[in-house]
């Protein structure tokens, strides 16, 4: 089991949230990693929501990537399909770099 830092930043390095969970897999997909942040994100907000809200949210983020909302970087490197297995052992730490609409579009 691994511990993994899962990190969301925009593109011009703001932060925004910053998680570390325990025990994880040693590799997960990128899908299970993003399902994770956005579960474990919402329970943070949110600690009484019910489970099936945290899905809604995993649900959501899962969209979003596919729409290209953010990217998805493991060490220098971009993970760019759900199915693609992440190695955390060597890279513990996540990050979800939200991208920002233009203004006016």
């Amino acid at each position: 089991m691994a511990t993994v830092i899962l990190r969301t930043e925009t593109v011009g390095g703001a932060a925004v949230a910053a998680i570390e969970v325990p025990d994880v897999p040693q590799s997960m997909t990128a899908r299970e990693l993003i399902r994770l942040r956005a579960r474990e994100e919402f329970a943070g907000r949110f600690p009484d929501a019910p489970p099936q809200d945290r899905e809604q949210q995993a649900d959501l983020a899962e969209r979003a990537f596919r729409a290209n909302g953010f990217f998805l970087l493991v060490g220098d490197r971009q993970v760019e399909e759900l199915d693609e297995v992440v190695d955390l052992r060597a890279r513990p730490e996540v990050l979800f770099l939200r991208l920002l609409p233009l203004a006016g579009g």
